[in-house]
């Protein structure tokens, strides 16, 4: 147990932060709107109550819709573009989908490999672009419930000052869509972008997502 533990720890470090972090954002995003609620004279309502609401819904999967666009866009455009010099990046004459043999398919399987690498049609074509096609799938899918959580808690709004509701097709076109939306995707492409610009000169010893310590700033898609 031990031993599994130590190699699974990365994983499991991630998902405590998670969990404990998802349980503060419900409890203090539930006492926010109950103090939101009795400004207006309205009704509190329980914390298991407000977890099923579609203002916390809203509230989480604005995040969680960016982040999958994050790990999306940043996967495929890895493949195409390069940054000399960064960790995050391939080497600059890499650019592309690169040979069967870097890429250990077809002649140049061995045991070790996995299942569907190991065949020649569309198993291999989803196998090899199985990463992008469950980032897509993910982001996609939370970005619409965002749509319709966010649309539930505009709509509670619009009755609450007697005005009309919108349906989802006009609510998906309305600024307060977009407004929650790009919000979100602006600060993670300039994560992403800081990162590969900040492993060119900076490093952090021991991690794999810094270069060696005395590596050159120029060298590019190594590891620490």
């Amino acid at each position: 147990m031990k031993q599994w533990i130590r190699e699974q720890s990365l994983s499991l470090f991630f998902l405590a932060l998670f969990l404990v972090t998802l349980l503060g954002h419900s409890i203090a995003g539930q006492r926010a709107y109950n103090a939101e609620q009795l400004t207006h004279d309205s009704s509190s309502i329980s914390y298991w109550r407000y977890l099923v609401s579609s203002e916390y819904g809203a509230s989480v999967l604005e995040n969680w819709q960016s982040e999958w666009l994050q790990f999306m866009v940043f996967a495929i455009a890895t493949v195409w573009f390069v940054q000399k010099g960064s960790n995050e990046s391939k080497q600059v004459d890499e650019a592309g989908l690169e040979s069967d043999q870097r890429q250990r398919v077809g002649g140049y399987v061995d045991e070790r490999s996995p299942r569907w690498a190991r065949f020649r049609d569309w198993r291999r074509r989803i196998y090899e672009n199985s990463f992008l096609l469950v980032l897509t799938a993910i982001f996609l899918s939370s970005w619409f419930v965002q749509s319709l959580t966010s649309r539930n808690e505009f709509n509670a709004d619009q009755r609450e000052h007697g005005e009309q509701a919108l349906s989802w097709l006009d609510y998906v076109e309305n600024a307060d869509f977009w407004e929650r939306t790009l919000e979100n995707w602006q600060s993670e492409f300039l994560a992403v972008g800081t990162m590969v610009v900040f492993t060119i000169y900076l490093r952090q010893r021991g991690s794999p997502e810094s270069k060696p310590v005395g590596a050159p700033h120029d060298e590019t898609g190594t590891s620490g």
